[in-house]
Formats: C-alpha cells, sequence, structure tokens
C-alpha cells in the first residue's frame, strides 16, 4: 500500500504540473508502520543539487555516484559527522536535477534501505515525471554518463513514518524568470518567464526550462499535527548575472526568487516553513525572505568557490558545527541542512 500511495502522490503531481483541470484522486491508506515517537521533537531537513547522481570532474570526466553512496555523503548525526551511528533518518530532502519519478523513487527507496524500512517509507513527489532530454554532452566525456544528465527536473523525498501528506497539499509548478540572451536587461525589464515561448529556440536546448520547474507541498508531522511546507526551486545559470523571477520581475529582494501562487498559499498555511534553492546566483542574503518569517543558513560556498545554494527556514533550527554546510557531498553542490525543534 506504501507503494500505491506514493504513485497515486506521483500521479497527482503530474496532473497539476501539466495543468490539466480534473481533480487530485483520492489518496489510499498507506499500510501502518511505526511513528516516531513524538519525544523526538526534532525536524531533519537537507537541500542538495544531486546533479543527477553524475558528478563532473575538472579534467572533463564524470564520475557517476550511486544514491547510497551520495546519502552516506550527506546526513550527519548532530555534530555534523557524516557516517556515525548517530545519522539518524531525515524527515525531508528537498533535491534538485533528478531524472524524473523513477529516480526519484529509486534514491528513496535507498534512503529507506539505509535505515531498515521497507520500501516507499520514503515518498517522492516531483515536478514533472518524464521530462524531455535536452543538451549534448554536459561536460562528460563519457557520452553515456553526459545521458543521464539529459532529463533534469526537481522533488520533495518525505518520510511517512513522520509526516503525512494529502492530495490538496501539493502545488501546481511555477516556472522561473530568466533574461533571454540577446535581451536587454534594464533593471529588470527584459526579464520574462523562463518558459515556451520564451525559452531556448534551439532544438538541443529547447526542453531545458523544465529543469527550472519549482514544486511546493504541505506536510503535517504526525504526532504533533504541526505544518511543514516544503519548496524545491533550481533558477537558470542566467540568473547568476541578471536576477529575473518573471515577467519584468527581479524577484524577491532582486535575487531571482518568487513563489507561485498555489505555493504561497500552502506556505501562508504552515507553521515551520523551508525552501530549498539552487539559484545559480552569489550574494543572496540570508534575509531575503525574511517577509516570509524565513531566514538563511549556511554561508559556506556550496558550488566551487561560490555560494549560489541557500536553506531558507522559519522555524527553531539547532546551531550546527559546520556551519550547515556538508563538504563532502558526492556532488558538485554540497548540501544544506536544518535540524529544526518543534
Amino acid at each position: 500500500m506504501l507503494r500505491r500511495y506514493r504513485s497515486t502522490l506521483v500521479a497527482a503531481v503530474t496532473v497539476v504540473a501539466l495543468g490539466s483541470a480534473p481533480a487530485v484522486p483520492a489518496l489510499a491508506t498507506p499500510a501502518p508502520v511505526a511513528d516516531v515517537a513524538a519525544a523526538d521533537r526534532v525536524l531533519r531537513v537537507y537541500n542538495n543539487n544531486i546533479e543527477n547522481l553524475v558528478m563532473n570532474n575538472s579534467d572533463g570526466s564524470c564520475t557517476r555516484i550511486s544514491g547510497p553512496d551520495h546519502l552516506s555523503s550527506i546526513l550527519v548525526d548532530d555534530a555534523g559527522r557524516t557516517g556515525t551511528s548517530g545519522v539518524a533518518a531525515p524527515d525531508i530532502l528537498i533535491v534538485q536535477q533528478v531524472r524524473g519519478t523513477g529516480q526519484a523513487e529509486a534514491y528513496a527507496d535507498q534512503l529507506s534501505a539505509m535505515f531498515g524500512y521497507p520500501a516507499g517509507t520514503y515518498g517522492a513527489i516531483v515536478a514533472w515525471s518524464d521530462p524531455e532530454p535536452w543538451g549534448s554532452t554536459h561536460r562528460c566525456s563519457s557520452q553515456s554518463l553526459g545521458d543521464l544528465k539529459k532529463k533534469q527536473t526537481n522533488g520533495i523525498i518525505w518520510n511517512t513514518r513522520t509526516l503525512s501528506l494529502a492530495a490538496g497539499d501539493i502545488s501546481k509548478y511555477w516556472s522561473a524568470g530568466w533574461l533571454k540572451p540577446g535581451t536587454a536587461y534594464a533593471d529588470g525589464a527584459g526579464c520574462t518567464l523562463y518558459k515556451p515561448p520564451n525559452s531556448d529556440p534551439d532544438s538541443t536546448d529547447y526542453d531545458k526550462w523544465k529543469r527550472t520547474s519549482a514544486i511546493a507541498a504541505r506536510f503535517t508531522v504526525k504526532a504533533t499535527g504541526t505544518s511543514v511546507f516544503a519548496a524545491t526551486m533550481h533558477l537558470p545559470q542566467e540568473n547568476r548575472q541578471n536576477a529575473c523571477a518573471g515577467d519584468g520581475d527581479r524577484g524577491i529582494a532582486n535575487s531571482g526568487i518568487h513563489l507561485g501562487a498555489d505555493a504561497t498559499s500552502l506556505l501562508n498555511a504552515s507553521t515551520i516553513r523551508i525552501v530549498g534553492i539552487d539559484a545559480n546566483r552569489t550574494g543572496i542574503a540570508a534575509g531575503t525572505l525574511s517577509g516570509y518569517g524565513m531566514t538563511g543558513y549556511g554561508s559556506a560556498a556550496t558550488s566551487g568557490s561560490s555560494k549560489i545554494d541557500y536553506l531558507f527556514v522559519k522555524g527553531s533550527v539547532r546551531p550546527s558545527s559546520i556551519g550547515h554546510t556538508v563538504s563532502g557531498t558526492k556532488s558538485n553542490h554540497f548540501a544544506l541542512y536544518g535540524f529544526i525543534d518543534y
């Protein structure tokens, strides 16, 4: 039943992602599993661009990473250490750049197995179930590895032992903004939504815009009824030079970040709020989303010498001895994390 429960949610997300009008079907009831005791009042949250589990190396080669190896490299104990007996099962993983439903579900099941849980214990939703491929080699000297990076979408993985999710609490996808090459920025006036007809016109990159589709959900902590908003975003690389969030819009605090209407409604109805994002932009301040009550965590570089990944939280986040940034992450992006008391 857990598998059917997760598949129903993924199907529901696919419906809203494609903009269809039919009502979302009712969820199946998952098979009972032992809930975490209410005494463990901490929500463990991670954010990472997993790069389709293929790392780009400086010499032009690429390295494929297994799901378990990647997970072992990002999950930490209370002291920020990986690989110890103190590493507890996470509650939410916000991820960017997964190939679609298949990879997201496989990754979720590998996470379940790490903690001895049955397959399906971790659910997965994605903005696009099976996005069209784009690009050529993706900077991999091995074409077979480059091909693994051609399909890209964004998702959220959650622990069904601790969190529940109703079909009506999943947002429709929303699009990022960008400055189309050759367009004058004009203090944001040249910005457009990054989706057809304002997307890459050439056949190789035509469907590239789908990698920047965002999605959000509102979860409920089973033990306490606490509402938890989580969103995943990936902005286009053009955002690094020119902040764009939509038509003539530079985004919140000129960051290129914006929230879709459905997502904003879910956020406003939530006590704990979490946004994980690969913004492809440096210098986004910790207080950028303060209007939503959120603070940014982690100040170290996340991609080479640049900080372009961000984790914003409204909640009581525990201090981190490693600045909420996991430097040993097996991805081209370092993972960010926050442990939230509630």
